[in-house]
């Protein structure tokens, strides 16, 4: 069926601007003056009077944790504690509402120690005083780090040598865990929890998606998939309720069964989902104070956070990257992680530069670095909305002037370096506006503007989560703009973004989102 869109405002993302046009089989099949569009319908065409409301190109999700976002339904939410006692009542009434028993996990997310009163984590104790016969863990918001209790400890079997992986910690108080942990040591205990039904799980997946749908997004990603996901994918594939393009990375290591159930989606969808390439961790986050820097943190001579991986397997990683031919994401927030798979890099580039290697958050890329970022053909992928999110609790950390420097985006365009912007959800909302007037305001939740200079137009913002996703992809050809050809991927706005006042493009509405000329959400 055909459907032709018009009387409104277009924004294409090319070098010219339309009246109007016309979708159909999934393309964009014409565009134009609204003459010209008119003169291909026939009598069973769909005309849509925008009547003044805005389309543009769909948004690109260029990095999160579609499965993060599922299992957050799941979970108790701690993103408005503002004190230890909230946590605990948080805690007991999830139980009670819930009916969950004795003996079942009871998972929660979203804490901030930077926003506590107690201004610290909690620890076992304190969730064992209100839990003390189910496992429960806290996961904090940044995802990386989070507390255990005793109960789960016992279960985990914790203490029979938890400090012999890599790049983390398990914090001892008089000689006895106090349940916190930070980076590879906490990731790899998580992993280890049980899943709930693959039913409850499925339908969980289901709301994650129409969560996404609902700001704008017809592309997403799984920033890191484990074997424990195979299933739950089989399931989503088979019954045909995945909707949204579904892009997944996988560990360079141990992942022969990714790649066994999935030998049909290695770099190109099938059913709607694609195996896109490899994902490594080389720090940990600057909230949480394990971003791994060149200089050491405020107020600490001696502490610069710490590295995760050696090397040497970081060059194993981008072998197996180049074996596979697949692409390479790296997680990396300070810059000192920035300049290890920066030279890591450099090693390979010749080999690796045409598989677009990502680079991951890039919060404290160095302004020096930028050159050997373009040199090297790494996209470097700005976590901007830290910026309001995080932005106060860098200033503390770092000290003004490095703290203005994070996601430094404007010096990235004026070097003609192309990057895109994402939300990491589930550690935030995916709300691609609010990381557009992010990018574009730089201002924290206290007022104040952290690094001017670092300010992009409205225009380039959006770019980074379009057409700059699309390519970050390999999907350019097809994905990002409104361009004869391309996918009729598309949403409708309340207000257009490149006309009002900067401060209100965080309130913009997404009416409808479109993909492959079908509409998945309206508001």
């Amino acid at each position: 069926m055909k459907k032709i869109y018009y009387n409104g405002n277009f924004i294409t993302l090319e070098n010219y601007e339309i009246e109007a046009l016309l979708i159909e089989n999934g393309l964009i099949k014409e565009l134009g003056s609204l003459d010209k569009v008119l003169s291909f319908r026939d009598r069973k065409t769909e005309v849509i009077n925008l009547e003044g409301k805005t389309i543009m190109p769909s948004f690109i999700d260029s990095h999160s944790h579609f499965s993060g976002v599922a299992n957050n339904y799941l979970k108790v939410n701690l993103e408005n504690c503002t004190n230890f006692e909230e946590i605990q009542q948080n805690l007991r009434k999830f139980k009670k509402d819930k009916n969950i028993p004795d003996n079942e996990w009871i998972l929660a997310e979203g804490y901030d120690n930077n926003v506590l009163d107690e201004k610290n984590h909690p620890r076992k104790n304190l969730i064992d005083m209100v839990l003390p016969n189910n496992p429960v863990v806290l996961q904090h918001k940044s995802g990386h780090i989070g507390v255990f209790n005793s109960k789960a400890l016992e279960i985990l079997k914790v203490s029979e040598n938890p400090s012999s992986l890599q790049g983390g910690l398990v914090e001892k108080i008089d000689g006895k865990f106090s349940g916190y942990m930070e980076e590879n040591v906490f990731l790899h205990y998580l992993q280890k929890i049980p899943l709930p039904s693959l039913e409850i799980l499925i339908e969980a997946y289901c709301k994650a998606q129409d969560e996404y749908l609902s700001y704008g997004i017809t592309t997403i990603q799984d920033g890191m998939s484990y074997d424990s996901m195979i299933p739950i994918y089989k399931n989503l594939l088979n019954t045909k309720k995945l909707k949204l393009d579904l892009v997944s990375y996988i560990s360079p290591t141990n992942n022969t069964a990714f790649f066994d159930s999935f030998k049909e989606h290695i770099r190109k969808y099938k059913n709607n989902f694609k195996l896109g390439g490899y994902k490594i961790f080389l720090d940990g986050s600057p909230q949480g104070r394990t971003a791994w820097m060149r200089t050491p943190y405020l107020n600490d001579n001696n502490y610069y956070g710490y590295g995760t991986m050696s090397n040497d397997d970081v060059e194993k990683a981008i072998k197996s990257s180049l074996n596979s031919n697949i692409q390479l994401l790296a997680h990396c927030n300070g810059d000192k992680a920035c300049e290890q798979f920066i030279d890591c890099i450099k090693k390979y580039v010749n080999k690796i530069k045409n598989l677009r290697p990502v680079m991951i958050h890039a919060q404290l890329l160095g302004i020096d670095q930028i050159d050997n970022i373009k040199k090297f053909n790494i996209i470097p992928s700005f976590f901007v909305s830290h910026v309001y999110y995080w932005g106060d609790t860098h200033i503390n950390n770092f000290g003004f002037e490095r703290a203005s420097k994070i996601s430094p985006a404007n010096t990235a365009l004026q070097k003609d370096v192309l990057f895109t912007f994402h939300q990491d959800s589930p550690v935030i909302k995916p709300n691609m506006f609010e990381t557009i007037w992010c990018a574009v305001s730089r201002k924290t939740k206290s007022g104040v503007i952290l690094g001017l200079n670092e300010t992009i137009d409205v225009k380039s913002a959006i770019k980074a989560v379009t057409i700059n996703s699309a390519f970050q992809y390999f999907e350019e050809d097809i994905k990002g703009s409104i361009k004869k050809g391309k996918l009729a991927n598309l949403i409708i706005v309340d207000k257009n973004p490149l006309s009002i006042k900067f401060e209100d493009i965080k309130n913009i509405k997404v009416l409808e989102t479109i993909k492959e000329g079908k509409t998945l959400y309206k508001s």
